[in-house]
């Protein structure tokens, strides 16, 4: 397994061993006493999964009162992934990873607490799955919006179908207070 960090060293790339024979192949997608070598040995409480079509995008979301670090991966398809630190008083303040994880490179991407995420769905269509480190509270749920210049996401694509939610999201310098603080625990 490698893992190493992104751009913004908080955001962590995982490529898993992975076995390949004539029949398929077998990875470990999550062990505790492996990935904790690593430095990630987050208390999963959560797995989802959802599955777009081609074009469309979600996100930014972003919990607030119970963040959720994110263990991500996709199954099947091709997305382009993306992390934005929106931690108030960050070095990496509105500074973004942007990932292609497939069911072909395997890739993993760790995204802790305090960064808001979203992915775009390059392929027909893509299965995309993750952990989370708290349970999903809808009351708690925020968003910034996917183009906002500030942070200036190199989408790969355009004429994407987006949500009426998502595509009314707020851009991040008018977030103030319902934005997470940087803590360098």
């Amino acid at each position: 397994m490698k893992v190493q960090p992104s751009i913004i060293p908080d955001v962590l790339i995982i490529d898993p061993d992975a076995f390949p024979d004539n029949r398929g192949f077998f990875l470990e997608s999550w062990n505790l006493k492996r990935y904790s070598q690593y430095g990630l040995d987050a208390d999963f409480l959560q797995d989802s999964h959802s599955r777009s079509h081609q074009n469309v995008l979600r996100g930014l979301h972003y919990q607030l009162k119970k963040p959720q670090g994110k263990l991500v991966r996709v199954t099947s398809g091709i997305v382009f992934d993306v992390a934005v630190d929106i931690r108030r008083g960050s070095p990496t303040f509105a500074q973004w990873v942007g990932i292609e994880l497939s069911d072909e490179n395997h890739r993993q991407v760790y995204i802790p607490a305090g960064f808001a995420h979203g992915f775009c769905v390059l392929s027909h269509s893509a299965d995309f799955v993750y952990k989370c480190t708290d349970y999903y509270t809808p009351d708690d749920e925020y968003g910034i919006l996917w183009s906002d210049p500030e942070i200036g996401i190199a989408w790969p694509g355009n004429n994407f179908n987006i949500s009426k939610k998502d595509a009314g999201n707020n851009l991040l310098n008018t977030m103030g207070d319902r934005l997470p603080i940087y803590s360098k625990l």
